[in-house]
């Protein structure tokens, strides 16, 4: 055999078996085979991590999503609480004025009118979720009354007397306790 760089047919050397790293025999052939089939379990891997990448991804921006709705109600029940509490006061007056009002001066037009903006605007927040803490007779409640004044009876429970200013709550929240006289 000589050393020429030009190989004849009858020449061809058949690879020889050769051993990997672990000492197991192979074939140049299959280490071909296994060049061939890498490149692709590569992409299928490939492509598995980007899957899972854009799943987590997704996620994330669901549960941001979620969180940015539920932080936007929050803000708006707020808002809503904070312009209600702000018109309290002006609830206040329009009670003052009903109840100052005598049987003469009911009848004037001033004093309809007076009565008919109160009712609108305690009809309209009441649809909204606004309910006034006004009833006499109740048994107290610390969480929905603030007693100013008490006086002694016979009996054991201790009742609502007389309101001195109404309480309201905002969709199940107290947002001012009722100011009333107590007995019991």
């Amino acid at each position: 055999m000589s050393f020429s760089d030009e190989t004849t047919p009858e020449e061809e050397v058949t690879p020889e078996p050769a051993v990997d790293a672990d000492g197991v025999w192979s074939d140049a052939d299959s280490s071909a085979l296994e060049a061939e089939a890498d490149p692709m379990a590569q992409l299928k891997g490939e492509r598995d991590e980007f899957l899972a990448a854009l799943q987590r991804t997704q996620a994330d921006f669901e549960n941001y999503r979620k969180r940015v709705q539920r932080t936007q109600e929050e803000q708006l029940a707020r808002s809503s609480a904070d312009l209600v509490i702000k018109l309290l006061p002006a609830l206040d007056t329009l009670d003052l004025a009903f109840a100052h009002q005598s049987e003469a001066s009911a009848a004037s037009e001033d004093a309809k009118a007076l009565t008919a903006v109160r009712s609108m605007l305690l009809d309209a927040l009441a649809k909204e979720g606004l309910e006034r803490l006004d009833e006499v007779g109740v048994e107290f409640d610390p969480s929905v009354h603030d007693a100013v004044s008490r006086s002694e009876d016979e009996g054991g429970a201790v009742v609502i007397d007389q309101v001195l200013r109404s309480g309201y709550r905002w969709r199940g929240q107290v947002v001012r306790p009722a100011m009333v006289s107590v007995r019991g």
